[in-house]
């Protein structure tokens, strides 16, 4: 990629709560040639949509929030650099569905993660969660759109995969990017948080204090679904939420880069 370039490209990484994307985002950062921002569009869905409160949420007067102003910054941004940043599909619905523009000038990517995971973890910050912030359906309905306008298919990377082996699947996405490998990207300063970080510092606390990706605790189905199990007997509106989502996980994963290992 040409840092020098009038128009750099702006990478989107796609993804729902409790998905890992925030320690994707960490490695994006530590190749350290994008300019990285971590959810920009929360500011649109929490604060200027008002959609409801968010827990663990400091919300930063000087950001903008409107969608216009949030896409100016990641596009003023692209005149002197390439941009990486990761949001969340819900956030942008149904905004996104009315600017093709944006579906030809970012590129589209896509992270997911057993739901059944990311309901549990997503539960335990914030009991409130809605059927909407769990996320996949909009994931999906957002990768159709962009097969539509632009009649490419976005990748999509799973996120057991990368905590599995995290240098041969983020390599397939930077493969898919066509940009280089960067080894420098996998181990990090725990000391050294990104200062976006802060103001969702609750969300965070377990990718802040790590250096490096980490394997699943949870690796066989019988534990995962039993610590689900555990979860939805306390809050049985979770097994509602997960009959939702799972069918669009499940889409979801038949495009994912691993999808024939």
């Amino acid at each position: 990629m040409n840092s020098k370039s009038i128009l750099c490209p702006i990478v989107a990484l796609w993804c729902h709560p409790r998905s890992m994307s925030t320690a994707v985002e960490r490695i994006m950062r530590e190749r350290g040639d994008f300019t990285c921002f971590h959810e920009p569009f929360i500011y649109y869905y929490y604060v200027y949509l008002g959609k409801k409160p968010l827990p663990h949420f400091e919300i930063d007067p000087l950001q903008p929030t409107d969608f216009d102003a949030v896409l100016a910054r990641l596009t003023d941004a692209a005149k002197s650099n390439p941009v990486f940043f990761k949001d969340m599909s819900y956030y942008v619905m149904p905004e996104i569905f009315t600017r093709d523009d944006v579906a030809r000038r970012i590129t589209h990517t896509f992270l997911i993660r057993d739901p059944r995971k990311s309901i549990v973890s997503y539960y335990k910050l914030d009991p409130t969660l809605e059927l909407d912030e769990i996320g996949l359906e909009s994931q999906w309905r957002h990768l159709n759109w962009v097969r539509e306008i632009t009649g490419t298919t976005p990748a999509v990377i799973e996120a057991e995969y990368i905590q599995r082996d995290p240098r041969t699947t983020v390599g397939k996405l930077w493969r898919h990017l066509d940009v280089a490998f960067s080894e420098r990207a996998f181990e990090w300063s725990a000391e050294a948080v990104p200062e976006e970080w802060q103001q969702v510092a609750g969300w965070h606390e377990t990718a802040s204090a790590r250096t490096r990706i980490v394997p699943d605790a949870d690796v066989d189905d019988e534990s995962v679904q039993s610590r689900f199990d555990e979860t939805a007997a306390e809050a049985p509106q979770l097994r509602a939420y997960l009959a939702h989502h799972m069918p669009y996980y499940e889409k979801l994963k038949a495009y994912s880069l691993n999808a024939d290992d």
